[in-house]
C-alpha cells in the first residue's frame, strides 16, 4: 500500500462510518425522546400512509362520538319536554272528566275550562321555546352524521321533531325506513308518516263538549306517546351506535399504536450497541490519523 500525505483512504473510510452509526444514534436517540418509531417518511415509507390514513380514520370517529352524543341531547331534551306534556294531558283528562258528568256549575265549568285552556297554552308553549345549543326542537328534522372518515362507513340519522301545539299534537303510525348508501350518499335513515292530533277548538263549557273533548285528549295522549317512543327508540339506536363508534376508535388507536410507537426494549438495546460502536469507531479514526502521520514523518526523519 503506498504512502502519501494527499488523501487518507483509512481515515476517510473510518469517518464514513462514524457518520453513518451517528446517523443511526440520532435516529434512535429521536424515536427514544418522540416515543414514535416513524417520525419522516424516510423512517418507514411504506408505513407512513398508513399512519397518515390511521389518524384521519380516528380524527373522524372521535367527532362522530361528539356528534352521536349531541344528538342524543336533543332527543332527550324533546323527551323531557313530551313527558311533561303527556302530566299536563292527564290532568286534562281528569278535568273533562269532571265537566263531562253534568254537575258542575257554569262557574264550575268555566273554571275547568279555563285551567284546561290555560294546559293546551302551555303546550304550545313548550312546543315553540323548547331548545338546544340555541336551535328549536320541535317541527324540525335533525341530520345526525356519523363515519369513519370513508364514505362506506358514513350513516345519516334524519331525526324528525313533530311540532308541537295544542293543534298539532304527537305522531302517531308513522314509519322508520333505512336507505341504502348509493353514490356520495350515505345509509340514511328516516322517519316517514305520522299523523298528529288537534285539540283546537275544544273546551268543557258543557257536558257534551266535555265529551268531545275527552275523546280527543285520548287520542292526543296516544299520538304523543307514539312520538315520544319513537324518541326513545332513537336514543337506543345512537346509544349503540356510539358503542360501536367508541369500539372502532380504540381498536384503531391500538393498531395505530402497535405500528407506530417505539419499542423502548428494542430501541433501548440498539442504542447501547450503537454507543459502543461509536466509540469504537471514533478509536479507529484517531488511530488512522496517527498511523499516517507518524509514517510520513518517519520517512521523512531518515534523509
Amino acid at each position: 500500500m503506498s504512502i502519501g500525505v494527499l488523501f487518507n483512504f483509512a481515515a476517510t473510510q473510518a469517518a464514513n462510518n462514524l457518520n453513518t452509526l451517528s446517523a443511526r444514534m440520532s435516529r434512535t436517540l429521536q424515536q427514544l425522546s418522540s416515543g414514535s418509531r416513524i417520525n419522516s417518511a424516510a423512517d418507514d415509507p411504506a408505513a407512513i400512509s398508513i399512519i397518515n390514513g390511521m389518524n384521519a380514520n380516528i380524527a373522524a370517529l372521535s367527532q362522530s362520538v361528539i356528534n352521536n352524543q349531541e344528538s342524543i341531547g336533543m332527543l332527550s331534551v324533546a323527551d323531557g319536554a313530551l313527558s311533561q306534556v303527556t302530566n299536563m294531558l292527564e290532568r286534562a283528562v281528569t278535568l273533562a272528566t269532571e265537566a263531562s258528568n253534568g254537575t258542575l256549575s257554569h262557574t264550575q265549568s268555566d273554571a275547568a275550562n279555563q285551567e284546561y285552556q290555560s294546559i293546551l297554552s302551555e303546550i304550545s308553549n313548550i312546543g315553540s321555546t323548547t331548545t338546544y345549543n340555541g336551535r328549536q326542537v320541535f317541527g324540525t328534522v335533525l341530520d345526525s352524521y356519523t363515519s369513519d372518515g370513508s364514505s362506506a362507513g358514513a350513516f345519516l340519522n334524519q331525526l324528525t321533531f313533530s311540532s308541537l301545539s295544542s293543534s298539532s299534537l304527537g305522531s302517531s303510525n308513522g314509519t322508520v325506513s333505512l336507505s341504502a348508501a348509493s353514490g356520495s350518499t350515505p345509509t340514511t335513515m328516516s322517519y316517514l308518516g305520522g299523523s298528529s292530533t288537534s285539540l283546537s277548538g275544544t273546551d268543557l263549557r258543557t257536558p257534551a263538549d266535555a265529551q268531545k273533548a275527552l275523546t280527543a285528549i285520548n287520542q292526543a295522549i296516544s299520538s304523543v306517546s307514539a312520538q315520544d317512543g319513537y324518541l326513545g327508540s332513537q336514543i337506543n339506536i345512537l346509544n349503540a351506535q356510539g358503542s360501536v363508534l367508541q369500539t372502532q376508535e380504540q381498536d384503531t388507536l391500538s393498531s395505530l399504536d402497535a405500528i407506530q410507537s417505539t419499542d423502548y426494549a428494542t430501541a433501548t438495546s440498539d442504542l447501547a450497541s450503537e454507543q459502543v460502536q461509536m466509540q469504537m469507531a471514533i478509536a479507529a479514526l484517531s488511530q488512522a490519523i496517527g498511523i499516517n502521520k507518524n509514517e510520513v514523518t518517519k520517512l521523512l526523519q531518515s534523509f
